[in-house]
Parts: C-alpha cells; structure tokens; sequence
C-alpha cells in the first residue's frame, strides 16, 4: 500500500513510524510550516512529524494550506492509495478526499462519537469521563463525523494530565491504525456513527482553564489535570496569576477552613478548599516565574487568615 501521510506534532510520530515499521510505501509527508519561536520569534522551529520524516529520508511538503490546484496536482502525483491523517491541523477539501482510490482517514483521540473536535483530551478529562480512546475513521466533509473502522479504549487514572494521557493514546492510535488497515485496504465498510451521542470539544482557552472554586475537588482536580501543561490551570492570589498543578485529594474532615478557594497551608503544604472537598496543589506557577514547588511559595508569602483563590 502507497499512503500520503498528513500530522504535525508530536502526537502523530508514532503512526508515522508505525507505518514505517509495518513496511507500508509513505510517498510524502505532509505537514505544517515551520513556525516563529523563541522571545524574539527570530528562530523558525520545525514540526516533530517533519523532523522525523527527514531523518526517516521522507519528501516533506509544507504548505501554509492544503488547497488550490498545485497542492492537488502535487497530491495526485504521489500517486497514493490511501491518504492518513494525524492532528494535522488543516480541515482538507472536499476535492482532496476523493483524490486517492481509498480515501482518507484519520486517528481521532476519543471514542467517537464522544468528543468530536479541536481538544477531545482536554474535555474527556475536564468532563471526568472514566475513559477515552482512540479511532480510526473515514475523513468526511463534517467534523469528526466520519464511520469507524475501530477504537481502542484506555482508562483515565486519577493521576493523568492532559500531557500522560496524550503520550498514551498516542501510541494506542499508532497500534489502531495498523490494525485497521487490512480492513481499509479490503475495502470493508466502516460502522456509522450514532449522532445522538456526539459531544463537541472545542479549543481550550483561557476562559476555559480558569478554575471553579464553586466546582466539586474531584472536578476542580480533573480542570487542573486537563490544563496541565498547557495552557495550566489558573486562578488568581492578591492580583496575580498563578497556575496550579498536581492535585490530590485531601480527606474529608482534614482542613480547618471553610469557603470555595480558602487557602491553608497543613504541614507546610498548598491546600485549598471548593464547594466540596479540598486538594492538595504539588506546584504552582506566579505570572512570569517558573513552576516551584507549592511549599516553596507558600513559604515566600505570608499567608493571613482567610487567604483565598478567586
């Protein structure tokens, strides 16, 4: 099989070596420009999937946008079976998906139809799902919202962040894809989706990693996990911006304060209270300083009665 690969970060590396691995024919790599980085945005940063791809000895195609006649013309060219999409990062046109004779597919990170959209990792914690997953589906005009060759589930543990969890499916997807393909190739219908169930993920922003002192901790734990560690969840101390993360549980019964976001510090430890129960914060991070250990800042600042997030 003949495949065009599309992805962009590091998250589609292991489909890509996957394909590699399995003896499948890549005949391009197609993936994002090179990117502006650092404080002076002076030093352009490639993409991991292009890094890869280069060492892997892979022509690598990087338009700003996969549209217009030259791109198909270019896509065409390759002469590609099946085209495989990663977290690419573009929604690809219409006139694309029919150009190769199988299609194009996609490994989505959440078991669809649950999650469709920008950020399904994020909202799959966030929301306190007790699982998630991987599929492997058709691309089609509609967002996520192709049939499905298969999924592969993958328990949410108490202590995941949005960064172990990503490693995770990652690789998970990487396993689901090579799996499916014999059934692509063979031309084995997928299973359509059931829309009743759909949910939608989208972007991650501030607004949305702000923390809810008003939430439950178990919910308050879940927002700070999902933001970590981008863009980390944030509430505010004094005026300031601090970011929060490593939450654990504190028993009932254990805090002397009362109040969503009172603060105290227990055997020199961040605690914090929320309209339910109270976590226990590893580190945090003040606007514009590195992450510290949460002891630490709590022993730089004076802490009076009813000290608070909001």
């Amino acid at each position: 099989m003949r495949v065009v690969f599309f992805g962009t970060p590091q998250f589609a590396v292991p489909s890509l070596a996957a394909l590699l691995d399995a003896g499948i024919e890549v005949a391009a790599v197609v993936t994002q420009p090179d990117r502006a980085s650092g404080r002076s945005h002076s030093t352009l940063t490639p993409p991991p999937v292009k890094i890869f791809a280069e060492r892997a000895g892979l022509p690598v195609w990087q338009p700003e946008r996969p549209r217009g006649d030259l791109f198909l013309q270019q896509f065409r060219s390759a002469d590609a079976e099946l085209g495989v999409v990663v977290a690419y990062g573009h929604l690809l046109p219409p006139e694309l998906l029919a150009a190769p004779p199988l299609g194009l597919v996609n490994i989505h990170a959440s078991l669809l139809p649950r999650w469709r959209g920008a950020a399904p990792i994020q909202w799959a914690m966030l929301t306190g799902d007790a699982e998630t997953g991987v599929g492997v589906m058709r691309i089609e005009a509609g967002l996520d919202t192709g049939a499905v060759w298969l999924q592969r589930a993958t328990p949410i543990d108490d202590n995941d962040t949005a960064a172990t969890l990503t490693d995770r499916l990652s690789s998970l997807g990487a396993e689901a894809l090579l799996d499916a393909l014999p059934d692509i190739a063979a031309g084995v219908a997928p299973r359509p989706q059931d829309p009743a169930g759909a949910t939608h993920a989208s972007k991650v922003d501030r607004a949305l990693a702000r923390i809810r002192w008003d939430e439950t901790a178990r919910l308050v734990s879940c927002r700070i996990r999902a933001m970590d560690p981008h863009p980390g969840a944030w509430a505010v101390h004094r005026g300031v911006d601090i970011k929060l993360f490593g939450p654990k549980m504190v028993p009932s019964g254990n805090t002397s304060v009362d109040g969503p976001g009172m603060i105290e510090s227990i055997d020199g430890n961040l605690v914090v209270r929320t309209t339910a129960g109270a976590l226990q914060i590893d580190q945090v991070q003040p606007a514009g300083r590195k992450r510290m250990p949460a002891r630490e800042w709590l022993r730089g600042i004076e802490l009076p009665p009813s000290s608070r997030f909001e």
